[in-house]
């Protein structure tokens, strides 16, 4: 049996992350969806949220477990005894962060493989940064995520309010 770890923030989860999952399911017999609990970066939803969400989204796969965890991603791994860690791909700057990531896990625990899987085509613009943008813009962000993240997010944001200081506006407000 080959467990697979993917790792992430899923601050908060959408349908490239989902995409990810599930091609890794078909792959391997057990992928642990782990969610990160304090990234060093500033968080929309909290640790709670973005597992519940993330359980929701994916709990129409038989062999996916979503759990939450903190510490070394690496070292979560051995815990749980996982052979291989998934990753996916969207553009070049991603693979080099990736190609860092793994090289570092690699020397820590030579025994875990690293897979990355490309996204699909229709997912390579999303990141989690950009349906926060989009959100706190008002922006439709029904085709990026599932309506139970769309309502979680409204409902975030109508509790922000208008002053919002979570979400960098950085892309697509100017």
């Amino acid at each position: 049996m080959i467990r697979a770890l993917f790792p992430g923030t899923f601050d908060p989860i959408h349908f490239g992350h989902i995409d990810i999952a599930e091609r890794a399911s078909k792959l391997f017999n057990e992928i642990i969806v782990a969610v990160y609990d304090k990234p060093l970066k500033n968080l929309l939803l909290s640790p709670e949220e973005r597992l519940f969400l993330t359980k929701e989204t994916l709990k129409h796969v038989p062999n996916i477990k979503v759990v939450g965890y903190s510490g070394l991603t690496v070292a979560y791994a051995q815990a749980i005894k996982a052979q291989v860690i998934v990753r996916g791909l969207r553009v070049f700057s991603d693979f080099e962060h990736e190609f860092r990531m793994a090289l570092a896990n690699h020397h820590l625990a030579p025994e875990i493989e690293h897979v990355a899987l490309i996204s699909s085509d229709r997912h390579t613009f999303l990141s989690s940064s950009t349906v926060r943008e989009v959100a706190s813009l008002g922006g439709d962000i029904s085709m990026m995520v599932p309506a139970i993240v769309h309502e979680a997010l409204n409902k975030r944001f109508f509790e922000l309010g208008e002053n919002q200081s979570v979400v960098p506006l950085t892309y697509l407000r100017d």
